[in-house]
């Protein structure tokens, strides 16, 4: 059933097809709002929200509706999940539902109980987010985090990981931003080594909030955006779901709520249909959401890779497609980075709008 959605997918995005019949691959699902730092790039730092869970029952119709179709959810947002206090319990509801899910962490919480808890859980992918090698970068970014505990924390899970031969795959991150891009070899130097860390990624940096000109140039969206066939969907804590991760931070308008919508009826409502239809004609920069978004822009290629290969399987391979693109010489074709300055359009961006929902 995930083959064929997968197909259906790939099919609908290779033919630039507004009307999909299929689900996404892949979520975001922000299972709490709350968060226990405070970080300069972080869009809760714009958008305040508030200290709240998301209830069982948006939770559960989600996997529901999804579980024939999703491949991978990630249970993250922008808050942190060990704040979360029923995260364990939806990790294993994903499970049974045969969806693989990810955690990322800012490592706080990430204490010997909950790194017990974590080994034993049927969780597949934890990204361990550690944006420095020095105190100073680091404690810069992560205000309210002490950098030599945090370093510990993942030191000590990743160890244990690697003696209890547990399956779970660990990323190490950082972040690449304008006071840590000189710390990227010591970075990759020291975590590579660590037991039980399977990789290492250096990320670019997705939001605008450090770069708040960035944004892709007029002729670098003759590719669609993947997101809108493939996801991930992100879904807020209270149900609402927005087309892609970037989204919300960019001002865009939900596009349904799945306590009050199905997800088919969501993903392919009206709202989702323009902005495919947009993109198609390659005429993504007239959103006004998509003309500002730091996300890069894949080439097809790697697009119909993607579809081709289960979910958990590309999130996987994501760093070290990264990687090649990056430092090892792999055509920048393949991934389009957003530029520092976009040219201002000829003609007003649009915003899409919503069915009067709420």
């Amino acid at each position: 059933m995930r083959a064929l959605n997968r197909a259906r997918l790939l099919w609908a995005y290779l033919t630039k097809k507004a009307d999909v019949p299929a689900h996404p691959v892949e979520y975001i699902v922000e299972t709490t709002a709350k968060c226990n730092l405070y970080c300069p790039m972080c869009p809760r730092e714009t958008f305040k929200q508030p200290k709240e869970d998301m209830p069982d029952p948006v939770f559960q119709r989600l996997v529901q509706q999804s579980g024939q179709s999703a491949e991978h959810m990630m249970l993250i947002g922008l808050g942190e999940p060990f704040l979360d206090p029923k995260i364990f319990d939806r990790i294993h509801y994903c499970e049974q539902h045969g969806i693989s899910t990810l955690l990322s962490t800012n490592g706080v919480l990430l204490d010997e109980a909950n790194g017990d808890k974590l080994l034993r859980s049927p969780l597949k992918h934890i990204t361990l987010s550690f944006d420095g090698s020095t105190k100073e970068s680091y404690e810069f970014y992560r205000k309210g985090a002490n950098f030599e505990r945090v370093r510990d924390n993942f030191l000590r899970f990743a160890r244990r990981k690697a003696e209890r031969k547990a399956p779970l795959h660990i990323v190490v991150q950082m972040v690449r931003m304008e006071r840590n891009a000189g710390e990227v070899e010591d970075f990759l130097r020291f975590w590579k080594d660590v037991p039980g860390v399977d990789q290492v990624r250096i990320k670019e940096d997705e939001t605008n909030l450090m770069r708040p000109n960035a944004g892709h140039e007029a002729d670098e969206w003759k590719h669609p955006c993947h997101y809108l066939w493939r996801g991930p969907m992100y879904v807020k804590h209270n149900g609402d779901v927005y087309p892609c991760c970037q989204s919300y931070m960019l001002e865009g308008k939900p596009v349904g709520n799945i306590g009050r919508s199905s997800l088919s009826e969501i993903f392919n409502g009206p709202e989702m249909q323009e902005l495919r239809r947009y993109h198609v004609t390659g005429r993504g920069g007239e959103v006004d959401m998509c003309s500002r978004c730091c996300t890069t822009i894949p080439h097809p290629l790697l697009v119909a890779g993607s579809l081709i290969l289960h979910g958990e399987t590309v999130r996987k391979l994501l760093p070290v497609v990264e990687r090649l693109v990056y430092f090892a010489g792999l055509p920048k074709r393949w991934l389009s980075p957003p530029k520092p300055v976009p040219p201002k359009p000829a003609e007003p961006l649009v915003q899409i709008s919503t069915r009067g929902k709420s």
